[in-house]
Order: structure tokens, then sequence, then C-alpha cells
């Protein structure tokens, strides 16, 4: 009996200790469980804060072809026949002569002469340059030298020897030739042009130079007469005076004008005739190329037997600066201008 009443405490004990754990809620057992994943990587503090490397593309090697600086030299054959080679148009130029002084400055080229030739004159700026001397003196090399020339040029004027001591000495020379026409006159413009680099200036200055010849061409073009024309280029002595002969620059320019050159009978550039021929041609007009050194009308009303001249009778002795004419240059036209007006001034009103 005892013994089953112990058996009846221990099973009294357990079912207590069973109804204790049994009062704990099953939502409990789940307290201490991981919480469910929720699809987003959970990331460490560390790999937050780590930098995000892009991929950087290299750029490509870019290889430069190498710049080929434009061929500048120059060949051009001159008045000779001589190929002169420049490296580049000339900056530096000594101009052995009037003509080619006129030139340069015309075609815009002024800054470029560092010398000239003594009697260069004209533009009135050309006179501010330092002067090697006269061509018809002995050739001054230590002044062309002194100015570094690159070009040094020159006319029929210079001496094959000059030309030739100018070489010798290292100078570039070219030599241009004295042109006999407009047209080449205007082709002597050119070539200038190209040794200068002033092609545009200078295609520019020749279409203006024509457009002033058609017109006188055009007014002359109704002419109804041709005055004989006696040009005086020297008189040292009166009673045979120098005069242009055929194919010179003013024996053209008088013929363009509307005149006749009595000059132009005779052989020879320039040549002399006598007081009696000049009587015999009997000139309608004198015009005085030496009125430059002080030749006046009434110096040669005043000469013996040059009373009976026409010229003389109707007072038409006109001056005239025969730099316009024995310079072949731009003011030729200039001349042609001033000539026509002379000869035919009913033409001009």
């Amino acid at each position: 009996m005892k013994r089953t009443r112990q058996i009846i405490s221990v099973i009294l004990l357990l079912a207590v200790f069973l109804a204790a754990c049994g009062n704990t809620p099953a939502a409990n057992n789940t307290q201490n469980e991981a919480p469910a994943a929720n699809n987003q990587p959970e990331n460490t503090v560390e790999e937050a804060n780590q930098p995000v490397e892009e991929e950087v593309e290299e750029p490509e090697e870019v290889v430069e072809e190498p710049v080929e600086e434009p061929d500048t030299s120059l060949v051009i054959v001159d008045g000779n026949g001589t190929e002169v080679t420049l490296e580049a148009p000339a900056k530096a130029i000594v101009s052995m002569a009037p003509s080619i002084t006129e030139i340069l400055f015309s075609i815009g080229a002024g800054e470029q002469v560092v010398g000239r030739e003594d009697y260069a004159d004209y533009p009135e700026e050309a006179m501010a340059l330092p002067s090697i001397g006269s061509t018809y003196d002995e050739l001054n090399l230590e002044a062309i030298l002194d100015l570094q020339p690159d070009l040094v040029m020159v006319t029929p004027l210079s001496s094959p020897e000059n030309i030739q001591a100018m070489e010798e000495v290292g100078l570039t020379v070219f030599m241009l030739a004295n042109p006999t026409t407009l047209d080449e006159m205007y082709d002597a413009l050119r070539t200038v042009a190209q040794l200068t680099a002033h092609e545009e200036e200078t295609e520019a200055l020749i279409v203006s130079l024509q457009e002033r010849v058609a017109f006188v061409e055009a007014a002359i073009a109704e002419a109804e007469t041709t005055p004989t024309v006696f040009y005086e280029l020297d008189s040292t002595d009166p009673t045979a005076p120098w005069t242009s002969g055929g194919g010179t620059f003013m024996d053209t320019l008088i013929s363009m004008a509307g005149g006749q050159n009595i000059g132009a009978t005779f052989e020879g550039d320039w040549v002399q005739i006598s007081s009696e021929e000049l009587l015999a041609q009997d000139p309608e007009i004198i015009v005085l190329g030496d009125s430059i050194w002080g030749v006046t009308a009434d110096d040669v009303a005043a000469r013996a037997g040059w009373e009976s001249i026409s010229a003389v009778q109707n007072g038409l002795i006109f001056p005239f600066n025969d730099d316009l004419a024995s310079r072949p240059g731009p003011r030729l036209v200039d001349g042609l201008e001033q000539l026509a007006q002379i000869i035919h001034p009913e033409l001009f009103d």
C-alpha cells in the first residue's frame, strides 16, 4: 500500500513537470530562429566601403604624320636666258635700274627693296633707300654686299662683266630684259611679281593699265588727222638734236597716240637729226623730252631757222617728262595718255 502511494506521488510530480513545460507558447519557439531571407543580399560594412573599379579604355596611340613644308623655291629664266634659282621669293632686293625700282613699288614690293641705283627717283619713297651708285659708273660691289640682298635685279644697261663680278662674290643676279611693246611690259611685271610673290596685286594693276590703254585707243580711232611729231631727247647741240628712232617706246607711244614720229625713218634707237633735215620734215608738233633739263619752248623758237617750222609758228611745242617713255614700266601708260592729249586735244575735251 505504501509502495502504491509512492508510485502515485511520482506520477503526480511527473504530471506537474510536464504541465509546466507545456505552458510555453509555440510561437516562443521561433524567437531564437534566424529571420527569413528577404531576397536582398546583405553587404558587410567593409564591402559597402570598397570603391567600385570601372574598366577604363586605354586611348589609342595617335601617330602623327610628318608635316611637309611647302616648296617655295623658284626657278625662272631671265633676260639673258639664264636659269635663276631662289629658295623663296626675294625679300631683300637691290635694284640696279630706275625702271626696275618703279616696277617693284608699283606691284606692292617696295618694302622688299633694300637698295637702289642712283638715278632711281620715283616713287618718292624710293629716295629714302640707300644708293649703290650709278649703273654708268664703276660697280660698287662693297655697297651692294653691305645691304645683304638675296636678289640683285639688273637691266641690259648692266654689262656682262659687272653681272659676272656680282655672281662671283655669291650674289644672285636676275636680268630683266627691256620690253619693246606694252604686252612685253605686262609680261615683265608678271616676272617681277613671281620673284617677289605679288602676283595678285600685279594682275589687278595690269587690268587697270589695259583699261586705260583701251580708252585712249578708242578715242584715237576717231581722229581725222595724223600730225607729224618731232620728239627732242637732247639738244646739247641745237643744230643736231637727238631724237627717238623707230622701234623705241617713244616711237610706239607717238603712233598709238595718233601721231607720226619723224625719227622713225632713221636707223637706230637714238639718232641725231640736222637742222636742215628737221626743216625739211617740218614737224607739226614738237615734244621736248629734254624739258626736264630746263629746255623751254622759247629756247626752241629762238634757234636759227626754226621759226619757219610749223610747230614753232603755231605754238605747238610741249614739255614732256622723258622718264615716261625711257623707263619701261607702268608709267608708260601715263606717257601714252599725255601724248594723246598733246597730239589730239580735240578728242579729250
